[in-house]
């Protein structure tokens, strides 16, 4: 049995779900903001050192979920069945591997095996276990804590590109791989070993706004007839639906953002800038939209900040004017806030939290192959027509009409 004495001695004042928090915020922070958001910028030296394709430096990923996506339910089921903490620690290990073989890597298929490693990892480190673990320790402030946690991969996005950059101007690309690779070893088993709890009960303690005699909704319900009548209803499939379109656009706009301001003139670093800027922007959007969460209709929130974000895709056809690039990053990226973060808050708002991670698998395993699916189709765009206008045409459609979807939403819930 783990010694678990040390996470028994914050002061009372202090709720233990906040040092879950900040373990939530390091994971988001290094395993999904540096890697989602730093990867656009090795992509132009991907592009002229190994010879790939635009299409092909995306496709690596996307064919990574393709290959996992029919292995969903079980991730899934490892969450509930072993605890966040557990899965997180393998996720760690198989991300850091992944990125500092990635500076040894110089064929195509080496590429896409290392992403296909990464992507594994990205599943049991990212959003999903880190959901399922701030959803285990919260209640009446979960949108808050959720929130909280997101920024993590705000700030991670924020200052990943300027990050790595910085790293590849210094050791090259294939010296920032192994870098990142180490460090985020480095920081984030010993947080998922010493800080991580799965439950609150393994410190003696109830999740938050629940008193010591209380028990939390759905303790007693059986998990595989939760998700059996959640896969039956519309809200499910809404919410898959609706935030596949959603992330699948943000994928798109911003795995293709660098490459596109080359094209329309700007250096490396000025695209690094202004893709750091809109992620800054990402950081007050998250906050807004937790505070938002724990006050108003969830869904409607979602729908609103998906809706904001669809609207500001066409500005990039004024790309070649500065003012509106800067306009752009800073709308599309305070209505980004909302992205995966809001996901979870729905779908335990629909379903309850017994199956919640079999739940969010399915649902983000959707999302993450409309995530990577976007970028391929708009480099495969590109490649054919030199030009990003269809792409960009195309997923502002996809922000609409997925935006329409969550609004649909009905009030309902299955209760466990």
């Amino acid at each position: 049995m783990e010694n678990t004495d040390t996470t028994q001695q914050t002061g009372p004042s202090l709720f233990y779900g906040w040092w879950i928090v900040f373990s939530g915020f390091l994971n988001l922070f290094f395993a999904v903001g540096i890697v989602f958001y730093g990867f656009p910028v090795f992509y132009p030296s991907l592009v002229d050192s190994l010879g790939l394709a635009r299409g092909q430096v995306t496709e690596g990923i996307f064919l990574g979920f393709l290959m996992v996506a029919p292995f969903a339910v079980f991730l899934g089921a490892l969450i509930d069945r072993l605890g966040p903490r557990s899965v997180i620690r393998i996720g760690v290990f198989l991300v850091s591997v992944a990125l500092f073989f990635m500076g040894w890597m110089s064929t195509l298929w080496q590429y896409y095996a290392l992403c296909l490693v990464e992507v594994v990892g990205y599943i049991l480190a990212g959003p999903i276990s880190n959901q399922v673990l701030i959803a285990n320790w919260f209640r009446a402030k979960r949108g808050r804590a959720m929130g909280y946690a997101y920024l993590g991969l705000g700030v991670g996005g924020a200052v990943s590109p300027v990050l790595v950059h910085f790293l590849v101007d210094r050791f090259g690309w294939r010296g920032a791989f192994e870098f990142i690779g180490v460090m985020i070893f480095a920081v984030l088993f010993p947080v998922a070993q010493l800080v991580t709890r799965s439950y609150p009960a393994e410190v003696g303690l109830q999740p938050d706004g629940l008193t010591s005699g209380a028990a939390p909704s759905g303790e007693s319900s059986d998990q595989r007839q939760i998700f059996r009548d959640a896969l039956r209803t519309k809200n499910f499939w809404l919410i898959l639906a609706g935030t596949t379109l959603v992330i699948g656009a943000i994928g798109t706009v911003i795995q293709q953002f660098v490459l596109f301001l080359r094209d329309q003139g700007y250096s490396i670093s000025q695209a690094s800038w202004v893709s750091s800027g809109l992620l800054f922007s990402g950081l007050a959007g998250r906050v807004i939209v937790g505070c938002l969460a724990d006050r108003y209709r969830k869904k409607n929130v979602m729908a609103l900040f998906y809706l904001l974000m669809a609207a500001s895709i066409p500005l990039l056809f004024l790309a070649h004017i500065p003012a509106a690039v800067w306009t752009f990053s800073i709308i599309f990226g305070f209505a980004m806030g909302a992205d995966y973060m809001l996901i979870p808050l729905v779908t335990a708002e629909c379903f309850g939290l017994q199956a919640l991670g079999k739940l969010l698998a399915i649902i983000i395993m959707a999302d993450s192959l409309g995530q990577w699916l976007g970028p391929v189709m708009a480099g495969r765009i590109f490649d054919q027509t030199h030009s990003y206008n269809w792409a960009w045409s195309i997923v502002t459609l996809a922000g609409l009409v997925g935006a329409a979807l969550i609004f649909l939403i009905s009030q309902k819930k299955i209760e466990g």
